[in-house]
């Protein structure tokens, strides 16, 4: 009778550790002492960053938004502190906080190459979040033939963020994607004064020999569509790679600039309006909940 009544037990013991593990399966696990908390895991994006880096090229520079051929920072739409532009550094931080902890490192003409140089500079200044708009001129080269290679487009970015995460392993960045450069010429080609700017040497691979529709000239302008395509495609890449990166999905890139959005001197950079245009899309990609 005992032998039995030991086995029952056993029996007994055994099923009820079954119980208790299939119990546990759903993760609810044991119930915490009644007053106290589960210590919440912090987020990894932080969508209200304190300060903020800007690298790249001369859009994030404000270039000819105030007049020909000059910077005009003070309307980028990245750290600017125009009104009329709301810039991200001012819908993030406020107007005092932007100014105080906000920098602007992009330089009109930069190629991706140049990227790990600005993200240097940039990291010293340690802020929570780095904008990235870089590759417009790796595609605006003197011919199709000059633009950077692709596989040479990618290195340089992953150098970039190399350079970034050896210093700052917890910095976010927001990556935007590459202007559609075949519309800016097909909006900016019906003004005249525009067309004589781009003589001068704005963007010879898409805007050379503007009103030239043959064979040839679509050809080319194609194959740097094609490269900016192409260009976005390793943007969105190698920041998914980061958990700390966010892409913008193209959202620059499809943005129909009209002729209110582009400068009046050169009717192919951002006006002062299609700054702002940057920083509303720039806004809502970092402070949305999921990516």
């Amino acid at each position: 009778m005992r032998k039995r009544s030991r086995r029952v037990r056993a029996v007994l013991v055994a099923v009820a550790a079954v119980m208790l593990g299939a119990a546990g399966c759903d993760g609810a696990g044991p119930a915490a002492p009644e007053g106290t908390k589960h210590a919440a895991r912090p987020p990894v994006w932080d969508r209200s960053p304190e300060s903020i880096a800007a690298v790249g090229d001369s859009i994030t520079r404000g270039f000819d938004a105030c007049a020909v051929l000059s910077d005009c920072p003070e309307v980028s739409w990245a750290t600017g502190g125009d009104a009329r532009v709301d810039s991200l550094a001012v819908r993030l931080l406020g107007v005092p906080g932007a100014a105080e902890r906000s920098w602007n490192y992009a330089v009109t003409g930069a190629r991706m190459a140049d990227l790990p140089g600005q993200m240097e500079q940039a990291a010293r200044r340690g802020p929570q979040l780095v904008t990235v708009m870089a590759g417009a001129n790796d595609a605006c080269r003197s011919s199709a033939s000059a633009m950077t290679p692709v596989a040479a487009f990618r290195a340089d970015f992953e150098r970039a963020m190399r350079t970034l995460r050896t210093a700052l392993p917890r910095t976010q960045v927001y990556v935007a994607s590459v202007p559609n450069l075949k519309r800016l010429w097909s909006e900016g080609r019906t003004n005249p004064l525009g067309k004589q700017v781009w003589k001068l040497g704005i963007c010879p691979s898409m805007l050379a020999d503007a009103d030239d529709l043959t064979g040839s000239a679509m050809v080319r302008r194609d194959s740097v569509q094609q490269r900016v395509v192409a260009y976005n495609a390793v943007l969105k890449d190698v920041c998914a790679r980061d958990r700390r990166c966010r892409f913008d999905g193209n959202a620059v890139y499809d943005y129909r600039f009209g002729t209110d959005q582009l400068s009046h001197w050169d009717w192919f950079h951002p006006s002062t309006d299609g700054q702002a245009r940057l920083a509303e899309i720039a806004y809502g990609r970092i402070t949305a909940r999921q990516p």
